[in-house]
């Protein structure tokens, strides 16, 4: 099936370019208001491995990889779910056009098809509200 792996279950991937720096971009996911955005209503993301979070939503998980300016790793699970997934965001410079970024958000270990249908859609509307945000800022 789509999207199926052998050892991580079910994944999907959404990557987009946004005309900001990779600082730029950083500084924004983990705002305030750019975690709202991705991850929910939560009122903190202490940056640090092991460090468990909780949005209003009922999002939770923990942190596992903090590379500033490059990659936060946590686990990701909606208090519905039976196990949770992992998340990875990437922010990586476009070589190729500077003052561009990609954006990448890539999740494993979902349970189904349908799950990870509805995570592609998820990240999706994520990455549209980043722009914007970006868009409106500019």
């Amino acid at each position: 099936m789509l999207g199926q792996t052998a050892s991580a279950g079910f994944q999907i991937g959404v990557r987009r370019t946004f005309p900001i720096s990779q600082e730029q971009a950083w500084a924004l996911l983990i705002s305030p208001v750019g975690l709202k955005l991705w991850l929910g209503d939560i009122s903190d993301l202490k940056l640090e491995v092991g460090h468990p979070y909780t949005t209003k939503e009922g999002i939770f998980g923990e942190l596992r990889v903090v590379k500033p300016l490059h990659q936060l790793r946590m686990t990701w699970q909606r208090k519905t779910w039976e196990s949770p997934s992992t998340v990875q965001i990437r922010i990586i410079p476009n070589p190729k056009s500077a003052g561009k970024t990609v954006i990448s958000f890539h999740q494993e270990k979902l349970k189904d098809g349908n799950e990870r249908e509805n995570m592609k859609r998820y990240w999706e509307e994520a990455a549209a509200k980043i722009l914007g945000k970006i868009n409106a800022d500019m």
